[in-house]
């Protein structure tokens, strides 16, 4: 009886210690949770802050400028606001740009451009056999300097060093395009192609540039891929009112705007003659400012889309009130404009029946327009503009 009980307090205590370290690792779990918890991770803005901060992206990849504040996506390149020009008109399936303060960025591209490695890894890999007679651009390099050196940089990849040239990812998989089993002769004749594919898709392209400026109507004021932009325009389609019917009993409206040679739309709202998009929208300012064009259209499946209205809006105005506050000068762009008046608040001018505020250093504009060459509808507008000084 006594040996029987004491196996019965064996069995017991030794269920009631594997409790209690079963118990002890679940307080530990718990309590290593809670720590996680309580630690604030980083930021993705902190993230791509402290990356820029890093040696080699405090100077422009191609130009050398300091502090850049564009970055292309898939290149992992930090440049400068005249080299980012270059870079979006190659295309984003060569260099996708996004601004460091102005865009919105996502977790995957902040660890894909710290992936990539920065300027420092960039120009190891394409600025690897730079000629004598070849110059890297400089902050005060022309526009044609720049375009010229990027385009071989990047789209050519002629300073690209052997290595990364075996193992160019544009070559098909087929060949297996390493430094052993492939036919060198073979490697150099489709490399040689690609190149003279680039060149003849970069003459493709200028002359339907060239066409679309000769036609008449159209101004064009510089060629595409060598404009120097002055800042961004972010606008926010609000709402829009009475819009016309285009459909059976109402319209799929959406909202394209265009500014120079830049063209973004707002998504499509089925069945409404009264839509709220709250879309914001970015564009660039070249030198000469060109007008914001406004249009509506009705989204059709099988046909055209049908013209739903129209109109213009001149920026100008809250373009030198942002370079006003910009130079610390808040009272300078009514001055500018002969039909830009002072509010009462000398933060708030009135241009055309529109204000133009200014709030912890913003610069924005309301718009009310009013559609043109349609029965009715009217669009409600935000836009704020952003000098870049760099």
């Amino acid at each position: 009886m006594s040996a029987r009980k004491e196996r019965t307090d064996a069995n017991h205590s030794s269920r009631s210690s594997l409790f209690d370290l079963l118990n002890i690792d679940d307080d530990e779990e718990n309590c290593s949770d809670e720590l996680h918890k309580d630690t604030p991770s980083e930021s993705v803005t902190q993230k791509l802050a402290r990356f820029l901060s890093e040696s080699g992206n405090e100077l422009c990849a191609d130009c050398g400028s300091p502090d850049p504040k564009w970055v292309s996506v898939n290149l992992g390149a930090f440049v400068c606001i005249k080299c980012s020009g270059v870079h979006r008109s190659l295309g984003v399936h060569i260099s996708k740009i996004l601004s460091v303060n102005l865009d919105e960025w996502t977790e995957e591209d902040v660890d894909n451009v710290i992936k990539l490695g920065g300027n420092t890894a960039v120009n190891l890999k394409y600025e690897d056999s730079i000629p004598n007679n070849r110059r890297k651009p400089k902050p005060d390099s022309s526009i044609d300097d720049r375009t010229d050196f990027i385009k071989r940089k990047y789209v050519m990849q002629q300073f690209l060093n052997h290595d990364e040239q075996l193992s160019c990812p544009f070559v098909p998989e087929v060949l297996n395009c390493s430094s052993t089993g492939v036919n060198s002769v073979v490697e150099k004749k489709y490399l040689n192609s690609m190149r003279m594919h680039n060149f003849s898709q970069a003459f493709l392209n200028t002359r339907k540039r060239k066409d679309a400026e000769q036609k008449p109507g159209k101004k064009s004021t510089s060629t595409a891929g060598m404009v120097e932009f002055i800042g961004m325009i972010k606008v926010n389609v609000v709402s829009g009112n009475d819009l016309v019917i285009r459909d059976v009993m109402s319209s799929d409206p959406y909202v394209l705007l265009s500014l120079g040679t830049q063209s973004v739309k707002t998504r499509v709202i089925k069945n409404n003659l009264n839509p709220v998009w709250n879309e914001k929208l970015m564009l660039s300012i070249p030198h000469d400012v060109p007008p914001l064009i406004v249009n509506v259209f009705d989204k059709d499946k099988f046909t055209n889309d049908d013209f739903m209205g129209e109109a213009e809006i001149d920026i100008r105005p809250l373009v030198s009130a942002a370079k006003a506050v910009e130079n610390g000068n808040a009272k300078g762009p009514s001055k500018q404009h002969e039909k830009m008046d002072e509010g009462k608040d000398k933060n708030t001018l009135v241009v055309n029946n529109s204000l133009i505020t200014v709030t912890e250093g913003k610069t924005k504009q309301d718009v009310a327009v009013k559609l043109k060459n349609v029965e009715s509808g009217e669009l409600q507008i935000e836009i704020e503009c952003v000098i870049l000084t760099q």
